[in-house]
């Protein structure tokens, strides 16, 4: 069975039953292609465990992979031939007997208080050439700093899913197929408004909520891209927009946002991924620590130490 064949059924059956992203699936074409280039496959009958490891091999050796890109492909391949075998096309799993490098634990990467202010200020002051431009820009940023919304999330916000009456926003089959609603604070709420009312002036009617300053559709993926990097460059603050989602999550838990709501504001399927932000954020682990029981007598030790230095005092 040609492999390019095989691909694409396996890609149609991710999306129509397994219901994946098309992110996801564009990178399971990614992957197996990439594969198929590097080992010369073009038949399912030519897949070895040789060839296989060699891919690895070369990826993690050759090209320098990351712990996590090497997982990437052994977890994308993992799935694409375990497919292949309930289908009957192969009979061993060749990825099965891979190792893995062990995933490091490393802090989210994120932005302080200070730089997360700074930024918004320099997206608000930048000399746009319109008001549209300036209201929207600066709600967008808002709405990565202030509800920690994913890339793609954003891109996707309908204008009814933003409730400004309420201070909600509705996220709609966000990663994992999933929904969520995620309160908004009033601050946020009124950088929507003025930008919302610059978007009636501008006689915009798509129902995306984010939209194009020169025509009237959504703002797209890689006006999105142009956006952050002449951001990052006037800025001079290094900075993803990933990097504003983690800004949000450590700076709520040093605000006082316990782990759980946070958990389900982020759309975390597991709590463990969230408790991450715990390590990441010095702040909320120092006010933490002030809770130590023994604190007060650690203190009424000193004083006592330094009332012994004192002269004509007796023990």
């Amino acid at each position: 069975m040609d492999m390019e064949i095989l691909a694409q059924r396996f890609c149609d059956y991710s999306d129509s039953i397994r219901g994946y992203s098309k992110a996801t699936i564009k990178r399971y074409k990614s992957i197996i292609n990439y594969y198929c280039r590097s080992a010369g496959v073009k038949e399912i009958s030519q897949v070895t465990d040789e060839n296989v490891r060699e891919l690895f091999y070369y990826g993690r050796i050759q090209r320098s992979w990351s712990t996590n890109t090497f997982i990437i492909y052994h977890k994308t391949l993992l799935v694409f031939f375990r497919w292949c075998i309930k289908q009957g096309y192969m009979e061993k799993n060749p990825v099965i007997d891979i190792e893995k490098p062990k995933l490091e634990k490393k802090l989210p990467p994120k932005l302080t208080k200070q730089d997360a202010l700074r930024l918004l200020e320099v997206v608000y002051n930048y000399p746009y050439g319109t008001k549209f431009l300036r209201y929207r820009n600066h709600a967008i940023f808002s709405t990565f700093i202030f509800a920690g919304l994913r890339k793609q999330e954003l891109l996707n916000l309908k204008f009814t899913d933003v409730d400004l009456e309420n201070l909600t926003i509705f996220v709609r089959q966000g990663k994992g197929s999933k929904d969520r609603i995620i309160p908004m604070s009033y601050t946020l709420a009124q950088t929507l408004k003025r930008y919302l009312e610059e978007r009636k002036k501008l006689g915009r009617t798509c129902p995306e909520f984010f939209v194009s300053s020169r025509c009237n559709m959504g703002f797209t993926d890689s006006g999105l891209k142009v956006l952050t990097d002449r951001i990052r460059e006037v800025s001079k603050i290094r900075f993803t927009v990933h990097k504003l989602r983690h800004t949000f999550a450590t700076l709520m838990l040093e605000g006082g946002c316990d782990i759980y709501s946070l958990s389900k504001m982020m759309g975390h399927s597991d709590i463990k991924t969230t408790t991450i932000y715990l390590a990441a954020s010095a702040e909320h682990l120092r006010s933490q620590m002030t809770k130590h029981p023994l604190n007060e007598l650690a203190d009424g030790g000193t004083r006592q130490l330094a009332y012994a230095k004192t002269p004509g005092y007796a023990l």
